[in-house]
């Protein structure tokens, strides 16, 4: 007897986190490997946030707190979204959750119903189909392509809301594709969802401070005010203040929903790590200039991946706006044979041989719902993404 629920059985393990596992296995195997698939900053968390949570443990604050969330920490976050969004909320608005990923998980559990349609562009973060899936929802996936630079066009969405929708999930900038909308981009969506009063906004602003060139970050409560009784605008401290393992994320919307995401939590994890809270609370109210200078290499990083990978034949590879990603199409490799004999079918046919024959980890294109392409993050040392491109364009150049 399967003593598996159904359930389970229409979700799939996360690919990224697949691909990271078998580089280190390879790696520990003695192969000589460079992971491009973590999305995780390869910078440490900065002296003061590190030395909040130690204090943190000095004086004794280990116990159990709120399920969702210290008083201290959510009065910060009201005044985070305060000063940076325009937006207003209260502490009893404000939900914080084991990573961003609980917190989205929380939400589409508290409010989907079986039958309920989440509309969610592609390329998305792999995540975002698989917990509309396992709440019972059902996600309506809508193609947004290299033609569109990745972004959502608003007639799109508006052929994609039905009676059945419930939740509209929007991340910019993007994971997989460091796409981020203007303020005009979202405005054109804002407008849409305004005509179709039963569709609340999920935003995922995780990447909000990773921000390059002369992009301006804006998130859909702030572009469209209409939208703020139901919208969640959730963030976190992972990606900016370099803390993924801390897993701290947090939302702020209307309070019958927090109610419901604090009920879920309060059933499942209860509070998120008391020490992590207070390390969060510093990375808020602290310091923010090593930001910058983290933007600074990474938008370096950026320009030198997206160079070596546009001069490959078949490949092409958009400028992103933000996050430390690229998502470069590989339309122009499909058909082709690797040196080893390799058919390169499609993208996920791709990764596994240049993993396979080079050492290069990275994600393939049909994880993200997006295909013929693959994800490169450039959260890790120059060296390695010089040596990874060369081995890129190599690989590459031995198709045939």
């Amino acid at each position: 007897m399967n003593p598996l629920s159904a359930t389970l059985s229409r979700v799939k393990p996360s690919p990224t986190i697949a691909v990271t596992t078998k580089a280190a296995e390879m790696r520990q195997a003695g192969h000589d490997v460079i992971g491009l698939g973590a999305g995780e900053p390869d910078f440490d968390t900065p002296d003061n946030i590190k030395q909040a949570g130690i204090r943190a443990i000095n004086e004794g604050k280990t116990k159990y707190t709120a399920p969702d969330g210290i008083p201290e920490l959510k009065q910060a976050i009201c005044e985070k979204f305060a000063r940076e969004n325009g937006l207003t909320y209260s502490p009893a608005q404000v939900s914080v959750g084991t990573g961003g990923k609980q917190i989205l998980y929380n939400a589409l559990m508290a409010t989907l119903n079986p039958g309920d349609e989440v509309v969610i562009p592609a390329p998305y973060w792999v995540s975002y189909p698989d917990m509309v899936l396992l709440a019972g929802g059902e996600p309506v996936v809508v193609p947004a392509g290299i033609e569109t630079a990745f972004k959502l066009t608003p007639e799109a969405l508006e052929a994609a809301i039905t009676p059945k929708t419930r939740w509209f999930i929007f991340n910019s900038p993007s994971n997989p594709t460091g796409a981020g909308y203007s303020r005009k981009e979202l405005k054109a969506l804002t407008d849409v969802l305004m005509r179709h009063p039963h569709v609340w906004v999920m935003t995922d602003d995780m990447y909000e401070h990773l921000a390059y060139d002369d992009f301006e970050f804006c998130t859909p409560a702030e572009v469209e005010p209409g939208l703020y009784e139901r919208t969640l605008t959730c963030n976190g401290v992972s990606k900016a203040y370099a803390m993924t393992g801390w897993r701290i994320g947090y939302a702020a919307g209307p309070e019958v929903l927090i109610g419901g995401m604090r009920k879920i939590q309060s059933q499942s994890t209860s509070n998120p790590c008391t020490i992590s809270q207070w390390a969060a609370l510093e990375a808020l109210n602290g310091p923010q200039d090593f930001i910058k200078a983290n933007n600074a290499v990474f938008k370096r990083r950026r320009d030198l991946v997206v160079e070596k990978l546009n001069a490959i034949e078949g490949i092409e590879c958009p400028v992103p706006e933000g996050a430390f990603y690229v998502y470069p199409s590989i339309a122009g490799l499909i058909g082709k044979t690797s040196k080893a004999g390799t058919k390169i079918t499609d993208d996920e046919a791709f990764a596994t041989a240049l993993l396979e024959e080079t050492g290069v980890a990275v994600v393939f294109g049909a994880a993200f719902g997006l295909s013929p392409a693959f994800r490169v993050s450039y959260a890790t040392a120059d060296e390695a993404l010089e040596e990874a491109c060369g081995r890129i364009q190599t690989f590459c150049a031995a198709l045939k």
